[in-house]
């Protein structure tokens, strides 16, 4: 008698399995010196190829296999997690957020770039939002930390801390390579397609108002690998 509620497997399921077995298998790689650890540890990696794969990734799965190996280092820098990145939602005297609509998929969000080596997070932001849009800004406080993959924002691992930064000079003007448009937005005249605004556009606009916000982050979930 067939299951009258069929759980429903949708790509981004199938994208976060794959990666959290690929950090498991290149993890255990990187910590074991047993020959038959390793033998079942780059089965699990095939295996998440073969999923990434149907999740629909470009490369064939055993080219994906081959290039997750190659990043397997040893000991503490071959435990694999999630890359971090820095964005900044960046406010005016008028109310409005600063998007940028990214170069690759063209997809609006705030200013965000992955955290440099030698910079502090806030430095980061402050770097990020001039090199995308042209804007001079200052940190105020860190109003949320996200897991890019939940949101959809990314199809790699990678957590986000977001600042409440506040704009202090510069004009517009896109990067030539990263964003192919830039603007001020208000809260009812937002572009499309936006990723997330659900989740992180009120906060970010309670933000910019002065509103006293708690930092937003994901939520624990009953059951992380069955929901």
């Amino acid at each position: 008698m067939p299951d009258p509620d069929p759980q429903v497997v949708t790509g981004q399921d199938l994208l976060r399995w794959s990666e959290t077995l690929s950090g498991i298998a290149r993890t255990g790689l990187g910590f074991t010196e047993s020959l038959y650890e390793r033998e079942r540890f780059e089965e699990v990696l095939k295996v998440a190829a073969d999923i990434r794969v149907a999740a629909g990734h470009e490369l064939e799965a055993e080219v994906l296999a081959e290039e997750w190996l190659k990043l397997v280092g040893e000991g503490v820098a071959g435990y694999v997690t999630p890359k971090v990145a820095v964005g900044a939602v960046v406010g005016n005297d008028k109310g409005q957020i600063l998007l940028v609509q990214r170069a690759d998929s063209g997809v609006w969000l705030y200013p965000t770039g992955w955290a440099d080596i030698g910079y502090s997070p806030s430095e980061v932001a402050v770097k990020e939002v001039a090199e995308e849009t042209g804007i001079d800004c200052e940190p105020v406080r860190l109003i949320a930390v996200l897991d890019g993959m939940r949101l959809g924002f990314t199809r790699i691992p990678l957590y986000s801390l977001v600042f409440l930064c506040r704009a202090v000079g510069g004009s517009l003007a896109a990067h030539p390579l990263e964003t192919r448009d830039v603007g001020w937005f208000s809260e009812d005249a937002m572009p499309t397609p936006l990723a997330g605004a659900e989740r992180w556009g009120p906060q970010a606009f309670a933000a910019i108002r002065g509103e006293s916000v708690d930092v937003l982050f994901d939520a624990p979930r009953a059951d992380v690998w069955r929901t």
